[in-house]
């Protein structure tokens, strides 16, 4: 684990944020979601994240998962506090090979020339933390959507998207200078429609480290969460990836 160095030197509101999100990376196990039993957790976790917000109809089973789970360019990730899922977010990597997740389905239109002119769209999606941890650690959000951020710089000429509710926007706007690239419009399988935010990742990604140095990782990192075995990186999916990651706490000063 990188050491975080000069924390004791940096004051203010500002900098007391950015260290709480470097501590907590230290405490939290990142799992790749491969057993049924690790799923359900995650599909539960969802199902109550989800129905807080009325994004979804309650149902039975009492748990939320669809289709574009179990496709083949899928990374579905649970974060771990002291052995206790906290919070979870997919990852798809969308090309040529592989032009399914919800945003490309949803915004096929926006997105589709992208795949066509060879790019990797990053989409990540079902970002749900559990309630009442995060309340106890602020930086739970921050330290589960860097995932998309590592995803977004592993990936050759990675596109990353959002798609979010308009209230979410500015959120998205400040922490990784997305833009707004298309309006409101229905989304699969919520009852609320979603805009769509994107950026390239080389042209914010100066931007985003200088802003939250804790979005920086090592290339040991993102091979940790990311690599396959076979050598298409953007077309493949990985499922024999080590069960347990160490989020890295990078270096935030120097």
């Amino acid at each position: 684990m990188a050491l975080v160095q000069g924390t004791s030197e940096r004051l203010g509101p500002e900098t007391s944020f950015i260290d709480s999100v470097a501590d907590l990376l230290d405490r939290i196990d990142c799992r790749l979601a491969n057993t049924a039993e690790e799923r359900e957790k995650i599909s539960r976790l969802r199902y109550q994240a989800y129905l807080r917000e009325a994004a979804i109809l309650p149902n039975a089973s009492k748990s939320f998962v669809d289709r574009y789970d179990d496709m083949d360019n899928v990374y579905l990730f649970g974060l771990y506090i002291e052995g206790e899922l906290a919070s979870s977010i997919r990852i798809q990597v969308c090309s040529r090979e592989h032009p399914h997740s919800p945003s490309l389905d949803a915004f096929r239109d926006v997105l589709q020339p992208k795949l066509d002119a060879g790019t990797v769209v990053i989409d990540a999606t079902r970002f749900v933390a559990d309630e009442e941890l995060s309340k106890r650690f602020r930086a739970l959000p921050y330290a589960t959507v860097r995932l998309n951020w590592l995803a977004a710089g592993y990936f050759a000429n990675g596109y990353s998207v959002a798609a979010v509710r308009p209230e979410h926007v500015p959120f998205y706007r400040r922490t990784f200078g997305l833009r707004l690239i298309c309006d409101a419009r229905p989304y699969p399988n919520l009852t609320k429609p979603l805009c769509l935010l994107g950026s390239d990742y080389q042209s914010v990604a100066d931007y985003v480290h200088q802003r939250y140095p804790f979005f920086r990782s090592t290339f040991f990192e993102r091979r940790m969460l990311f690599e396959r075995s076979a050598p298409q990186a953007a077309t493949q999916p990985q499922r024999q990836l080590a069960p347990v990651v160490k989020l890295e706490a990078p270096p935030l000063a120097g």
